[in-house]
């Protein structure tokens, strides 16, 4: 069963949770494509840094989800975020692997390939919804908005750009994949 990344539910409402998810550690690859392209763009070269294409050739397990930024929001590139769109294109992506709780940056293994980059996400506080089905733009951005509204109905401030959160293998029927979005939020 594969690993997920640790969080802790801080408030739940009717349509979504409010989570504090620990500071932790991302592979990850920059993709130009489409939102429903990106993700399968970068898989090959996550796939390989965890299963041992890295300088000590150790394998790391693998842990869901996998995430990306959607294609229609800016995101400065400080932004703690696993994937996110880039600011020189809509149509590029930073896809990531979360990396197993208790790796660092000092002690993940070094990517051989220099398309994969390591970096350390701080603690933060996300809004999250679920939602089942293929990994389509249109299904984002509905949730998306749904989610806006939500937060909105709740007093909530978004602090920083969406994130599309996957925790299946693409053989999975669609209507049976876990998917989320997340939003940073003002800490409650």
């Amino acid at each position: 069963m594969t690993e997920q990344q640790p969080y802790e539910v801080v408030s739940s409402y009717d349509d979504f949770e409010v989570r504090r998810y620990p500071e932790h550690v991302l592979a990850e690859v920059v993709v130009d494509g489409e939102f429903e392209d990106a993700g399968n763009r970068a898989f090959r070269s996550l796939f390989a840094y965890i299963s041992g294409d890295n300088v000590s050739r150790t394998k790391v397990s693998m842990t869901a989800p996998v995430v990306q930024d959607g294609p229609s929001t800016k995101i400065e590139m400080t932004a703690p975020v696993v994937q996110q769109t880039g600011s020189a294109a809509e149509n590029t992506h930073r896809v990531g692997f979360v990396l197993p709780a208790g790796l660092t940056e000092d002690t993940a293994p070094r990517p051989t390939n220099s398309e994969v980059h390591l970096r350390t996400v701080a603690e933060s506080t996300v809004a999250a919804i679920r939602y089942r089905g293929r990994w389509t733009e249109e299904s984002y951005t509905k949730h998306l908005e749904e989610l806006r509204a939500a937060m909105a109905a709740e007093g909530l401030t978004e602090t920083g750009g969406p994130r599309f959160a996957r925790y299946d293998p693409p053989l999975k029927p669609p209507f049976l994949r876990h998917n989320e979005v997340l939003l940073d939020v003002r800490a409650v």
